[in-house]
């Protein structure tokens, strides 16, 4: 990630354990999005989070809050870094990524919506 946002640019890559606990001691101030595809929100997606497939994620973003810190996921890593620089484009407030991907997330057992 160096290099993507400039140097004083603080964009976390979270655990899933600290991803859990990041979005309950921010409950209100913090948006967690999914940027996969339809077929991929469908198999299964971690409970309240926004869904904004990168493919229309502009559409998307704009409906989000821009008061808020938006953390993202996808299925392998790469979205959910591409979707950090859009965000910022938007104007939004990147806070970071699920590193590991939402498998990451499922391997500890972690709560999945579907």
């Amino acid at each position: 990630m160096f290099g993507l946002f400039g140097s004083k640019a603080k964009i976390k890559t979270f655990s899933p354990a600290e991803l859990r606990d990041f979005l309950s001691e921010n409950e209100g101030a913090c948006v967690l999005v999914d940027v996969r595809e339809d077929n991929e929100w469908a198999s299964g997606h971690i409970p309240g989070a926004v869904h904004a497939p990168l493919s229309r994620f502009f559409e998307a973003a704009a409906k989000l809050a821009k008061d808020k810190s938006v953390v993202f996921y996808c299925q392998g890593g790469v979205r959910s870094k591409r979707a950090l620089g859009m965000a910022k484009d938007c104007g939004l407030n990147a806070e970071g990524h699920l590193g590991g991907r939402i498998s990451a997330w499922r391997s500890f057992d972690f709560p999945v919506a579907r």
